[in-house]
């Protein structure tokens, strides 16, 4: 792989007239990664992307692959290819013709034996001389990947490239990005409002917010260990409360939420001082209606809903400061389910919890529209 492959963002910005879309982006995609580009609708995530095929000139900033300058480029000379959602298959060409389009463009002749090669890595051997009305879409969109990768692009970029396809299509077919990325070793830069998607496939999730990266870093660790209360709930769940920082004892902070006191690893706090969130995931979190385990922290609260969703059960529980705290309970078989209106104690053990930055005076989290979130 040349060394030029590394695709660099310096300061890159986008307005449409007062609106801001893009605001002074600065990034580095690791030559050869899986990276993924995660945010609502409007965050500026696509904007991005764009940016880096050369269908969107930057307001201000550079494109780089590896040192080379490729901003003012049109998008055909780039060495970039993009794959869509919709595919945009040609429907009168067999699918080796649609396969083989960029080499024929590029005055290549003999590449049958290429198209062979890229059906067989996205597994689409035998269905050459079918058209794309004939397939369906997760091997459209195979075809679409393949025809994608056979002009060996130093960046592939994927923009919401499964959300046309059903759930358990689009969850195989994120298995299968993933392999066809490890083999090849291109960089793939994948945009998506799925948070799911980002972290089954990305090996660097970058958090968009406002035209702006929220948080940049490896799946687990930004799951784990969010950085603001925003990626702490739109990367999955979480229960923040809002609590104030008393002190020291060793290695732990002391803080006080809602009159009772908590303590965290210094390790886990983001902020020190101050107002912050107290954070805990709601798997980390545990239902009991007798004893809590020795050294767990702990609230006290009402069952006020509960959804079976197969391998767990999400529970509400209202604290006594009024907001219902998310639990999610393993369904093991070893405990009975609980009923709405009773009365339990949700604990966890420290070591679980984080601490964010709080905005003094602000009680209630940012995070994203669940509609935006699904668009």
């Amino acid at each position: 792989m040349a060394s030029g492959a590394d695709l660099r963002l310096v300061g890159v910005t986008k307005r449409f007239g007062a609106f801001t879309a893009v605001d002074d982006l600065t990034l580095t995609v690791p030559r050869g990664s899986f990276f993924a580009l995660l945010g609502a609708s409007g965050c500026g995530k696509t904007t991005t992307l764009r940016m880096i095929a050369g269908l969107e000139e930057p307001t201000a900033g550079q494109v780089l692959l590896g040192d080379r300058d490729v901003t003012p480029l049109r998008p055909y000379k780039r060495p970039v290819n993009t794959v869509f959602q919709s595919y945009a298959l040609f429907p009168h060409l067999s699918i080796s013709d649609n396969v083989a389009f960029g080499l024929r463009r590029r005055g290549v002749k003999q590449h049958a034996d290429q198209v062979e090669q890229m059906l067989r890595l996205v597994e689409m051997e035998g269905f050459g001389r079918r058209k794309p009305s004939q397939l369906s879409g997760g091997q459209q969109q195979r075809v679409a990947l393949a025809r994608a990768l056979i002009n060996r692009p130093q960046v592939l970029l994927l923009d919401e490239p499964l959300g046309a396809l059903d759930l358990k299509l689009r969850r195989q077919m994120q298995v299968e990005l993933k392999r066809i990325q490890t083999e090849v070793g291109i960089t793939f830069v994948h945009v998506t409002h799925d948070q799911e998607e980002a972290m089954t496939m990305a090996d660097t999730v970058a958090v968009m917010n406002a035209g702006r990266i929220e948080q940049l870093g490896a799946p687990v660790d930004m799951y784990d260990f969010p950085g603001t209360a925003f990626v702490a709930n739109f990367l999955g769940q979480s229960n923040l409360f809002a609590a104030e920082v008393r002190g020291r004892n060793g290695g732990d902070v002391l803080v006080e939420a809602y009159g009772t006191r908590y303590t965290v690893p210094s390790a886990r706090a983001r902020a020190e001082d101050g107002t912050v969130w107290l954070g805990v995931r709601p798997e980390k979190m545990h239902l009991s209606t007798g004893e809590v385990p020795s050294g767990h922290q702990s609230v006290s609260g009402l069952v006020t809903d509960s959804s079976y969703m197969g391998v767990s059960t999400q529970y509400l529980v209202r604290a006594p400061w009024g907001e219902e705290l998310t639990v999610f309970v393993p369904n093991s078989g070893v405990a009975a389910p609980l009923a709405v209106a009773s009365e339990v104690t949700v604990h966890w053990r420290p070591e679980h919890a984080f601490l964010l930055p709080r905005p003094a005076g602000e009680t209630h989290a940012p995070v994203a529209d669940s509609e935006e979130v699904a668009a």
